[in-house]
């Protein structure tokens, strides 16, 4: 395959796109639209530019959003209507706002629209999805998920004081920039119907976002009438960088761990955890794995595993939550007071 490929923004997250996109696609012309002006073309790219304009004459057939999320959709709408198709970092926006509009044009445009929630494309999820599903631990009771990362460890060699977690201005936040939680969680258990939370600073981070949200969360109500109910724990603070989440059945527990790319079960009348998977993944292994799918959804017109439609949950998730820590942790419903 061969495309015309324009890559928006060359920050961390869009140099390892620009490596997945070469790696997957050797032959192919690829063009960095970057915020300042420069004439140094980036190492496996072919062309650099700063103008808009000039990036919609290279007619790109594909293009890849890497920007802070407040840009992302003022940029996506223009390359739409410029017959692009559109894999857009996550969160696909800092609000609501114009996302459901966007995704309207997009869906009677036929373009693809995929969201950069790559943590899906992990196989050690994937396999905990899908035991969750089949019934392996029986009914869902409750969900315990955690992520926490020290922030100023994120990236090495880079003031996390600058960067797009620490800026309000750019969409940060742990609940913006950690919000791959809020994606799988909808994608296993299903639509999230009201939220409880509390978000703020409890570090002496130099931010001026929240560094640590917890939220409690009730899912679709299933055939027996009872809820499933979710708590969530986000954070820039741990020194001991933790992602897992924990499913309690009716027969059983299912823990996964992302670091280690296990899945642990806990069986009715067993005394120990019995490690039913093992697959660590290096960090590039799901994003060529979504940028594959990526691909096979434009050559066949499909609809990708994770659409526009699942980063705008996201989206309520959150501004139900932003709603609910103003009132004092009351509950809220999703979607009922969102931006759009």
């Amino acid at each position: 395959m061969e495309f015309r490929i324009l890559i928006v923004g060359h920050g961390s997250i869009g140099k390892r796109h620009l490596l997945i996109t070469r790696e997957l696609l050797p032959t192919s012309e690829i063009l960095i639209l970057r915020h300042q002006p420069t004439e140094d073309i980036p190492k496996l790219a072919d062309s650099v530019t700063a103008s808009l304009d000039e990036a919609i004459a290279f007619k790109p057939q594909i293009a890849i959003i890497a920007t802070p999320a407040p840009f992302h959709i003022a940029t996506a709408t223009v390359l739409a209507k410029s017959n692009c198709h559109l894999l857009i970092e996550k969160p696909i926006a800092a609000e609501s706002l114009g996302v459901k509009e966007f995704l309207a044009f997009a869906h009677e445009t036929k373009r693809v629209c995929q969201v950069g929630y790559n943590m899906r494309f992990l196989s050690s999820l994937e396999e905990f999805s899908r035991l969750v599903r089949s019934g392996a631990i029986g009914r869902t009771l409750a969900i315990r998920c955690e992520i926490g990362q020290y922030l100023p460890n994120w990236r090495p060699g880079t003031d996390y004081r600058q960067g797009v977690s620490a800026c309000k201005k750019l969409g940060g936040g742990v609940m913006l920039e950690l919000s791959h939680e809020l994606d799988y969680l909808q994608w296993i258990f299903g639509p999230v119907n009201w939220v409880s939370a509390w978000s703020g600073q409890l570090s002496d981070l130099e931010i001026d976002v929240e560094d640590s949200a917890f939220l409690t969360m009730g899912f679709v109500t299933t055939t027996a009438g009872r809820e499933t109910v979710a708590t969530l724990a986000l954070d820039f603070v741990r020194r001991d960088t933790t992602r897992t989440c924990l499913v309690i059945g009716s027969t059983g527990s299912l823990r996964w761990n992302a670091l280690a790319g296990t899945v642990e079960v806990f069986r009715e009348g067993a005394s120990n955890w019995e490690q039913l998977f093992s697959q660590p993944q290096s960090r590039n292994a799901s994003y060529r794995a979504q940028f594959a799918h990526f691909l096979s959804c434009v050559e066949s017109g499909k609809s990708p595993l994770v659409d526009g439609e699942a980063g705008l949950a996201v989206l309520r998730v959150i501004e139900a939550s932003r709603q609910s820590m103003h009132l004092g942790g009351l509950r809220q419903e999703v979607g009922k007071n969102s931006a759009e």
